[in-house]
């Protein structure tokens, strides 16, 4: 994030103020959206919870979505406008790393929109961003919302989709139609992640990079080895560690007192 935002680095809350800034700051270029400001408020929620920062378990997950593009045949990344705000450079480079395609899908569709999100992951290196426009005449069956609308090329065609800050509806049909769905979802009681093939349990500040180093040192191993990792992962299973990890740290919390201790010693809560 850069500093030039004006949020003082000592702030105790400064690199969540931070990516704030930077959702504000998009939402200004048109990028972002105000249903995307409220959407990131509920995920940040959960970030507390986990002590915002990236837990075991979400290691693990983050290792058999790394495995699962290097493994796919036609991989893409769908980008909204949260995503493209916060992650666009590190999209593209997990694009470039893994041979995804990078294409734009919204619940919220409009002409100006589409092109502000292509502008800027363009400018953050993007050589192609699917899914503008004309180019979204294929449909997602049994989705009414914009959702719907792919591009032939892309999502489409494609046998893994990552899809950071999903919605569930749209995670749902993509597997109906038979593809494996890498979701970065920070609630893993949502639909989201309940059916998402791989659901990483992370705030997408952390998890983009983390992929991308998972990634390249993924890309060593023998295909091989790939599938044995990829077969031993148990969605399910890992979900069901993020909610014990979420809940063990609010008893210790509580049991502690010391959530947000204020002068006086008591605990003034979230």
């Amino acid at each position: 994030m850069k500093e030039e935002i004006g949020v003082p680095p000592d702030h105790p809350r400064a690199e969540s103020l931070r990516v704030r800034e930077m959702l504000v700051m998009h939402y200004r270029l048109g990028i972002v959206i105000p249903q995307g400001l409220i959407a990131h408020g509920r995920g940040e929620a959960f970030d507390y919870l986990l002590g915002e920062k990236t837990i075991k378990p979400t290691l693990t997950a983050i290792r058999a979505a790394g495995v699962a593009m290097l493994l796919a045949r036609h991989p893409v990344i769908s980008m909204n406008g949260n995503s493209t705000a916060l992650s666009a450079k590190e999209v593209v480079e997990l694009a470039k790393l893994t041979g995804s395609k990078i294409e734009v899908n919204l619940f919220y569709r409009f002409f100006e929109r589409e092109m502000a999100i292509k502008k800027a992951l363009i400018n953050a290196g993007a050589k192609e961003v699917l899914g503008i426009v004309e180019k979204s005449s294929a449909r997602i069956p049994e989705l009414r919302s914009e959702r719907r609308k792919v591009d032939a090329r892309g999502i489409y065609s494609a046998d893994v989709v990552l899809v950071p800050l999903e919605d569930g509806d749209r995670t749902e049909a993509l597997r109906r139609m038979g593809k494996s769905v890498i979701a970065i979802d920070l609630n893993p009681l949502s639909r989201t992640a309940r059916h998402a093939s791989i659901t990483i349990v992370d705030n997408i500040v952390r998890a983009i990079p983390l992929l991308i180093k998972e990634v390249q040192r993924l890309r060593l191993k023998s295909k091989r080895e790939l599938w044995r990792i990829i077969k031993r992962f148990d969605n399910e299973k890992n979900l069901r560690e993020c909610n014990r990890f979420a809940a063990k740290r609010l008893m210790e919390i509580t049991e502690r007192n010391e959530l947000y201790p204020d002068a006086l010693g008591r605990s003034s809560g979230i």
